[in-house]
């Protein structure tokens, strides 16, 4: 099993999502207390999908997050490093067009998409710049952009609490649970190491999107960010 290190070398985070796919989505429902499947909604709603628009979902994983864009009659583009993600979506959902590529180069051309979307995936970019400046490479002017990442929870004493639970309370939890629980070692460590809500806002300005804001859930211990390509 893989377990990736927070320089997040690609090759180590792609092969450490192969290890947990089959159980992904049941696992993040389970440590999140259910609380996943109530930030896709929102994200779905932030993204705002028309029929016909093109959506591309970085970092989609098994698809679980696209099928909300695709039942709005968008085309939506599943897209992942994790080859193993691909694979058990694909056996899920074999009627999306799932497709390999990385965040800091995609295989798009400029201006394909009238939206782009990522959960949970930013974070485990090597280069959290670069995969910004993509993304609005390959965004249509007027496009917009939607970030779904763990973030830092508002009040302090929650903030406290929230902190301990990833440390001591999520490991034992990713044990009993997930094909891989160092995954999720990695992933508590990784939320700590993450800039808050307005350090990724200030990264989102640096890569030109315009109108950049974000909203709280679950009281900061998720945000979510938006832009739009002028």
């Amino acid at each position: 099993m893989t377990r990736a290190s927070l320089d997040k070398q690609p090759h180590e985070v792609a092969s450490m999502f192969d290890d947990v796919a089959e159980n992904y989505d049941l696992t993040n429902d389970v440590l999140s207390l259910g609380q996943a499947r109530l930030w896709r909604k929102e994200v779905a709603k932030a993204v705002h999908a028309r029929p016909a628009e093109k959506v591309l979902d970085l970092a989609a994983g098994t698809a679980t997050s696209s099928l909300p864009f695709a039942e709005t009659g968008a085309f939506v583009v599943p897209c992942d490093f994790s080859i193993g993600m691909l694979q058990e979506g694909k056996r899920r959902n074999s009627w999306l067009p799932f497709t390999a590529g990385d965040a800091t180069r995609l295989p798009f051309r400029d201006e394909t998409f009238d939206a782009v979307t990522i959960s949970f995936g930013l974070r485990n970019v090597q280069d959290t710049d670069a995969a910004l400046r993509e993304l609005y490479r390959v965004t249509k002017p007027g496009g917009r952009v939607v970030i779904c990442e763990f973030s830092q929870p508002v009040w302090t004493p929650f903030r406290t609490v929230y902190t301990e639970y990833l440390m001591r309370a999520l490991p034992p939890v990713a044990r009993a649970v997930s094909s891989n629980p160092d995954a999720y070692v990695y992933l508590a460590e990784s939320i700590r190491a993450w800039p808050d809500q307005a350090g990724l806002a200030a990264r989102l300005q640096r890569a030109g999107w315009s109108k950049v804001a974000w909203r709280n859930l679950t009281g900061g211990v998720v945000a979510l960010h938006r832009g739009v390509r002028a």
